[in-house]
């Protein structure tokens, strides 16, 4: 009898986070390295979150609380979806996890069943096809290629449909992709959506203050309010506000789902950090001015990378509408070998032939399930894009 669950066999570990580690031990070993593989803000978390955690922590805040979160937060939290999405929730359908992917972790683990599908558009942020895997469900991969600018037609929504199909899981802006669905696109979807009562959406909104241009963040019961009874709209604090370490996520939605999410909360972690909640409260009840300086400099980010991976022979790179990432095509480089002598044969080999090759560590385009691509996450400083495309751009040069 083996001793460990059979259910390890059908997940994998994190590429992304495989990638960050591997790129801090060369680091750490002398290797001159630009990590592109974290989707982490190098911004500072502001200075008056950290104080209102100091507060916290100076007043004893520091006891269990209730499994999914104090009330303080759970009411800023229906606060902001009010302020900022229109949709009103009372605190009883709030639940704060530790970190959005426990919030989906919680979703899925307490309402699949075996042969339950889980739709999932590709690419799509790596933890979503295994945790619905964990859960005893079955993933639904939907391939958005470039061509659709990586994003689901109704058509292809409609036709990936069954009877057992019980979540459509849907994000934008887009981790890896940035791409944003307008609100004409995104009601094409939720008109779909609403001739199958049987299927609930769970939306990943966790990139919604990082929207560029003339793109507009909607999320769908905010574009369909037919959908509210069915629709558990996730969100955190970690992007927007530089708050990754902080672990806080959260999401709202009907009773029924968030008294489920609760249950299973009370008997993993059973509470999110105390000191974050209270850093949490004071992030979405304080200024929010600095979200928007913050993006300007993501957006100028954006437009050097793009600008700089298109000058790369072999490369092409779409502009995203938000997020901090883009997903480049190596379609020209397949089948090249490296000035090292690797032979391309797929985006796994250019990304390990790049970072061996000019130290520069990406996210190769499998790991997301639509290949040949990579992802490049640039929040990072605009010095470091700079160099990273040049060596990119170096790269591309010498294969032949």
């Amino acid at each position: 009898m083996p001793f460990l669950s059979e259910t390890l066999a059908r997940v994998k570990p994190s590429p992304t986070v495989a990638v960050s580690q591997l790129a801090r031990e060369l680091a750490d070993a002398g290797k001159d390295i630009i990590s592109l593989g974290a989707g982490e803000p190098d911004f500072d978390t502001p200075e008056n979150i950290k104080k209102a955690a100091i507060a916290a922590i100076h007043a004893g805040k520091t006891k269990y609380t209730a499994p999914d979160g104090i009330p303080e937060l759970k009411q800023a939290i229906c606060d902001k979806f009010q302020r900022e999405n229109g949709l009103s929730y009372q605190p009883s359908q709030v639940s704060v996890s530790t970190g959005g992917k426990q919030v989906l972790y919680n979703a899925l683990m307490a309402s699949l069943n075996p042969g339950d599908e889980v739709i999932i558009p590709a690419p799509y942020w790596v933890s979503y096809p295994d945790i619905v895997r964990l859960g005893g469900g079955t993933p639904v991969i939907v391939d958005c290629p470039m061509g659709t600018g990586f994003k689901l037609t109704p058509d292809a929504l409609e036709a990936a449909i069954t009877p057992n199909t019980k979540w459509f899981l849907f994000n934008s802006p887009s981790n890896p992709t940035g791409a944003g669905y307008s609100w004409d696109e995104l009601k094409a979807l939720t008109d779909v959506l609403l001739r199958h009562e049987h299927v609930w959406v769970l939306t990943d909104d966790m990139y919604e203050h990082l929207a560029f241009d003339d793109f507009k963040f909607c999320t769908p019961a905010q574009v369909e309010p037919k959908l509210y009874d069915r629709t558990l709209t996730v969100n955190g604090v970690s992007k927007a506000y530089a708050m990754t370490g902080w672990r806080i996520g959260y999401a709202a939605g009907p009773e029924v789902i968030i008294n489920a999410m609760r249950k299973i909360q009370s008997q993993s972690t059973t509470n999110p950090c105390s000191i974050s909640q209270w850093a949490a409260v004071e992030a979405l009840n304080g200024p929010q001015d600095f979200l928007a300086t913050r993006c300007d400099a993501f957006l100028r980010r954006r437009d050097l990378v793009v600008a700089g991976l298109n000058d790369c022979a072999g490369i092409t790179c779409p502009t995203p509408e938000g997020a901090f990432y883009v997903y480049p095509s190596v379609a020209g480089c397949i089948g090249k070998t490296s000035e090292g002598g690797r032979k391309i044969e797929n985006d796994e080999d250019f990304a390990t032939a790049l970072l061996e090759e000019k130290g520069v560590a990406v996210v190769f385009g499998a790991a997301f399930g639509l290949s040949p691509h990579f992802r490049i996450s640039y929040a990072t400083s605009d010095e470091a894009v700079t160099e990273a495309c040049d060596r990119i751009k170096s790269f591309c040069a010498g294969l032949t």
